[in-house]
């Protein structure tokens, strides 16, 4: 019996009944995801965010289903279920999304990104735009190029990234030990601005939790690795980009500020933004979920 099971105080994160795929990634490697949404509707692939999993998708099964949506939500090499990768970097985003389509048996897809799963998005579209139809982006974190003041925890997290990883995988490894033991509130306010935790349902902040529990429930190196890529050069020319993109960002949000997004908007042909004005991180994924797969479906 594992420790949290055998632990009285243990609060068991809200089940997913889903199952979850596996499929195969290049020297071995595993790589886990689930269906939400209609089995027979229009492909997306969800892309979580830093650190997250393929729990985060149940934020839209309901509306997925009802906008015929075939939601795709992947867990990137070294969270959850899927078999680490130290060395990946942001232009190999495009060979795990591309070995979650051709399991699927799908040729094209839209992408939907949440915060740290920004990046992979601009450079899957970048480096496999034949498999791309349209990219939404909400509340994406953007190049070091186009940031002016980031926030101090940020700085942190990315600092110990790329010095001292180590360090850091000790780090959330106790963070998902108390979240899996505590209120939800308490892995919310991580993604909330001040106050911001109380105006999230319950359900979604139950979802939240266990997308954090999961996404280091076997390993802690995925969000290492994406922290330590996502400060670092992205290696992908985003000048290059042809496809629609659509950025979607509140201007309350304190984990990723608005500013860093509309600079990167102005640089990008192709990119549109849309502001939700009282949304901080995690209340503009919520409130515009139904819009973004909207543009999908």
């Amino acid at each position: 019996m594992s420790q949290l099971a055998a632990d009285p105080s243990h609060r068991e994160p809200v089940r997913d009944s889903r199952q979850l795929t596996t499929t195969s990634l290049d020297e071995g490697r595993h790589l886990a995801y689930t269906r939400y949404g209609r089995p027979d509707g229009v492909p997306v692939v969800f892309l979580h965010g830093t650190p997250g999993s393929h729990r985060l998708g149940a934020l839209f099964e309901t509306v997925a289903r009802e906008q015929g949506i075939r939601l795709l939500a992947l867990e990137r090499p070294g969270y959850g279920h899927s078999t680490p990768w130290p060395s990946r970097s942001l232009r190999d985003a495009g060979t795990v999304v591309s070995a979650v389509l051709d399991d699927a048996n799908i040729e094209r897809a839209g992408l939907v990104a949440f915060s740290g799963g920004g990046p992979h998005a601009l450079a899957t579209a970048v480096t496999r735009p034949d498999r791309v139809t349209r990219v939404d982006i909400v509340s994406g974190a953007v190049p070091p190029d186009v940031i002016e003041d980031q926030p101090a925890t940020q700085q942190l997290l990315a600092g110990l990234a790329t010095r001292v990883p180590t360090v850091l995988r000790g780090l959330f490894r106790g963070q998902a030990w108390l979240a899996a033991r505590l209120d939800p509130s308490v892995v919310v306010s991580q993604y909330t601005a001040a106050g911001g935790a109380e105006s999230i349902p319950d359900d979604a902040a139950a979802i939240v939790q266990a997308d954090f529990v999961t996404a280091f429930a076997r390993h802690r190196n995925g969000a290492v690795t994406d922290f330590r890529n996502t400060v670092s050069d992205w290696r992908v020319d985003l000048a290059d980009l042809e496809t629609d993109v659509c950025f979607w960002h509140g201007e309350n949000d304190t984990n990723v500020p608005i500013d860093g997004v509309r600079r990167l908007t102005a640089q990008l042909p192709t990119a549109t933004l849309r502001v939700l004005d009282e949304a901080d991180h995690l209340q503009t994924l919520l409130q515009s979920g139904p819009d973004v797969l909207a543009r999908h479906g």
